[in-house]
């Protein structure tokens, strides 16, 4: 016969079962951002830019067609190959949609447009960089390299480049001084371009972005600056650039930065028919913590551009994968190991 316990170890038990289901319930949805995926017009192209150029490691190279990536991408009839492309730790995703063909991304497009991503590879020297970069005929947009003042605390000594890929995706060369960026940014080394140290979004308003990324996904803070002068100006192609940025990180992966244009505010919105084949389209991918079927009323309150989420197998794994889209429609795909 179980005989009841004391009040005061009644009392302890009921404390520690509270705080368990506390723990558990506070566990972050995200542990890790995985590949950025970026759709792509002709992908031997791509191929080459990214591997010969950017020094890219091919990693995988796949073909998919059928219901479940219709459902998935929100694209009827799509037939698609998907790279994937390795650079240090950090990977990226190449798409293109062999059918149907998508929109390019517009010829107007300006670095505070909201559809505005890209990704910061991260180089030994900047010089040695962009010489090399030149050499190759990279279309420019910014000026020039940009070294950050040092009166900006968090930023100074930064130099940073924008340049495009072939399908005028804005890509980011950035060169950390002693004392600023990850540890392993500093790590001695041959390699010019060591890996991606974050993707770079344009939001409207980083209080409802952060109500998403950290408090519903559970991404923390890593770090916030408030830039501007001429060479913020110069690096983003944006006259009188004013930025709050925000630096984002799961425990491990690259960050999510939050560019939030205080001035000027004619930043344009996402198109609210941009679909996964137009060139302007990027998708972040956040690999869940556990079973992303077991989480679901975390996503309650998404937008999503899936119709459901999809069991899909990637280099030889079966994962759940769902798209949905952020508060200022920046697609992002969750994924975790499918269920059995």
């Amino acid at each position: 016969m179980n005989r009841p316990l004391p009040r005061l170890a009644l009392l302890i038990a009921i404390i520690a079962c509270s705080l368990g289901l506390q723990s558990k319930a506070q566990q972050p949805l995200v542990s890790a951002v995985g590949p950025i995926g970026i759709t792509v017009s002709d992908m031997e192209r791509s191929l080459d830019f990214y591997t010969r150029v950017l020094h890219f490691v091919l990693v995988s190279d796949e073909e998919f067609t059928g219901e479940t990536y219709e459902h998935l991408k929100g694209v009827f009839g799509l037939r698609i190959r998907v790279a994937r492309l390795r650079l240090g730790a950090e990977q990226i995703e190449l798409t293109e949609f062999l059918a149907p063909k998508g929109r390019p991304v517009p010829a107007d497009s300006r670095s505070n447009d909201r559809w505005f991503q890209h990704i910061a590879i991260i180089v030994r020297d900047m010089d040695a960089a962009y010489a090399w970069l030149r050499q190759n005929r990279v279309q420019y947009a910014s000026s020039g390299p940009q070294t950050l003042p040092a009166w900006n605390r968090n930023a100074g000594g930064i130099k940073a480049f924008y340049f495009r890929d072939p399908d005028d995706h804005i890509l980011e060369i950035l060169w950390f001084p002693e004392g600023k960026g990850l540890a392993r940014w500093h790590r001695p080394g041959s390699d010019l371009f060591l890996g991606i140290d974050h993707t770079a979004i344009v939001v409207s308003d980083t209080e409802a972005s952060l109500r998403f990324y950290r408090d519903q996904l559970g991404m923390r803070i890593a770090g916030e600056s408030d830039n501007y002068g001429t060479e913020q100006e110069h690096l983003n192609n944006v006259f009188g650039a004013h930025l709050r940025i925000t630096a984002l990180r799961a425990a491990s992966g690259p960050g999510i930065e939050l560019l939030d244009y205080l001035a000027p505010r004619d930043g344009r919105p996402i198109p609210a028919d941009l679909h996964a084949n137009d060139l302007a389209h990027w998708e972040t991918e956040l690999i869940a913590a556990g079973s992303l079927e077991d989480r679901a009323s975390v996503l309650v309150s998404v937008s999503p551009t899936s119709s459901s989420g999809q069991d899909v197998i990637r280099n030889n794994v079966k994962m759940h994968e769902f798209i949905f889209k952020d508060p200022d429609g920046h697609a992002v795909a969750l994924v975790s190991a499918a269920k059995e």
